[in-house]
């Protein structure tokens, strides 16, 4: 895996583009020129929670040696506006799926970690047109929450959160947490190899973090999550899909219980499932090399 190159040098064209009026930042990498590659569905990476388009920086130019990839940093995160909305899957599928309309405009891939694992799905679900399979790492289900919290505690769990988690708080903490040498050991929960939490990466992360309207982004994502209809529930959409679908999971997954793969992967015959040994909650970073074959030999045979 090589790094010689900066990782602006490594994610492709970095672009600006205008959605509903904020800036939206992209990267694309065009397939090489392969006399088959023109026959490959292009590819769309959708990121995690507090990370970027950057975060595939190890995935692009392998990927893009077959087919064009796009990278979106979604709304509120990375290089694009910190906007002031309310935040939810469905707002992220919609973008997705303009960007998909005025960039590709033919079926595509969607690849996703964690949070993006999410928009994918429920980009699939809402624009069935736009998509001929996903594939997702870490895949969370907000909707859970409410299964297993009783109906009649939900009312206190949700006033607990309310006292700990108000905006002036999150503010202050934001200014603490955006620090390299206090956030690199929060980014390293998200590894089980610890060693690919390079400076790079801390870079990476805490960037954004410094932006306008940052803080006041952040209190909004946090507010958005707790609520319902954030997302669709996973149970619910998976048995609906009729694409194919690949699962992965790192065993040691700190963020997001391992245990939820194989019960996920029952509600679809589509789906292949691959979980890992030794690896977290982002295996497109920390094993890029065997991410990056795994993805493309399943493109291969299923897409």
């Amino acid at each position: 895996m090589s790094q010689k190159k900066p990782w602006e040098q490594r994610i492709g064209r970095q672009r600006d583009w205008i959605w509903r009026g904020w800036q939206i930042r992209y990267t694309y990498f065009r397939a090489s020129l392969k006399s088959d590659s023109q026959s490959k569905p292009p590819l769309i990476l959708l990121h995690g929670f507090g990370v970027a388009i950057e975060h595939w920086r190890h995935n692009i130019p392998i990927l893009a040696q077959e087919h064009t990839v796009y990278a979106i940093d979604l709304l509120g995160f990375g290089g694009s506006r910190k906007a002031a909305t309310d935040y939810t899957a469905y707002l992220w599928a919609h973008l997705v799926y303009d960007f998909w309309q005025t960039f590709i405009g033919q079926p595509v891939v969607l690849v996703g970690n964690s949070l993006g694992a999410l928009v994918c799905l429920t980009a699939a679900a809402n624009y069935p047109n736009m998509v001929t399979g996903i594939a997702m790492l870490s895949l969370p289900d907000v909707s859970l929450r409410q299964e297993v919290i009783p109906r009649w505690l939900q009312p206190i769990v949700m006033t607990l959160e309310s006292l700990v988690t108000p905006p002036l708080l999150i503010k202050g903490l934001l200014k603490i947490i955006r620090r390299p040498k206090i956030i690199r050991p929060s980014v390293k929960l998200a590894y089980q190899d610890t060693s690919a939490v390079t400076d790079e990466l801390v870079e990476i992360i805490t960037a954004p973090a410094h932006d306008e309207g940052a803080s006041r982004t952040l209190c909004l994502l946090v507010e958005g999550v707790r609520k319902s209809q954030f997302s669709p529930s996973v149970k619910s959409v998976l048995p609906s899909l009729t694409i194919p679908i690949l699962l992965i999971w790192g065993r040691q997954d700190r963020l997001i219980p391992p245990s939820l793969a194989p019960i996920f992967a029952q509600l679809n015959p589509r789906i292949t499932l691959i979980e890992l040994d030794q690896v977290g909650h982002c295996p497109h970073d920390e094993c890029p090399d065997l991410f990056n074959s795994m993805l493309l030999d399943w493109l291969k045979t299923k897409c």
